[in-house]
């Protein structure tokens, strides 16, 4: 399944989800990675892995609709079937770009949605607050921000923590397996909307 995978940082989870399906555990190919940042890291991995990288700044296109269409362009360019949002941090405002894929742009939240909801520090937070549980989520991304319909979520036990740090440590483990079998689940089935609850079908052999 041809996919884009949108990063602004560091690259993580771009990064397992390359080493997943080296390994044949996700039935994905990367047809392009996109990035807001010029100076992410990411990229770097996008060129060690012949992956294509779209960077797109974001000072130099500050109307953010006209940034979002210019995503949008790089998307129907390749083609791609699913976009994952790894660590993306920006918010999609364009309602052409999230109309035209609909139910098929993912994003990952490091607590358990809605908790710390729109949170961009979700594990120190949850460390702050004292929580002994928090987790991931993987999620649809609509118009409200990290309020699309749940995929996945998965519960971590914070209990041996004893920084946000850490916190923020061992959820991100967590992420770099959960990640890839779920773009891997879109090869291999479909999700659709029932209510507000998300179910999957697998694809019959």
């Amino acid at each position: 399944m041809p996919i884009a995978v949108l990063a602004s940082g560091r690259g993580s989870n771009f990064l397992a989800i390359i080493e997943a399906i080296k390994r044949g555990e996700c039935a994905a190919n990367i047809e392009v990675f996109i990035t807001d940042n010029p100076q992410a890291k990411a990229i770097d991995i996008a060129k060690a892995n012949r992956i294509p990288a779209e960077i797109i700044d974001r000072k130099k296109i500050p109307d953010r609709v006209k940034f979002d269409l210019e995503i949008k362009k790089a998307l129907d360019k390749y083609e791609v079937q699913l976009v994952v949002l790894a660590g993306y941090m920006r918010i999609i405002v364009s309602r052409e770009l999230l109309d035209a894929y609909k139910y098929r742009i993912i994003n990952i939240h490091p607590s358990l949605l809605p908790a710390f909801k729109g949170s961009t520090h979700a594990q120190h937070e949850a460390f702050d607050y004292g929580c002994r549980v928090s987790g991931l989520t993987i999620h649809f991304v609509t118009d409200d921000v990290d309020g699309g319909p749940v995929i996945y979520q998965e519960a971590v036990d914070l209990g041996s923590c004893k920084t946000g740090d850490e916190v923020a440590e061992l959820i991100i483990r967590h992420e770099h397996k959960a990640y890839p079998k779920i773009v891997d689940s879109f090869a291999k089935g479909k999700y659709e909307m029932r209510g507000k609850r998300v179910v999957y079908i697998p694809r019959k052999p």
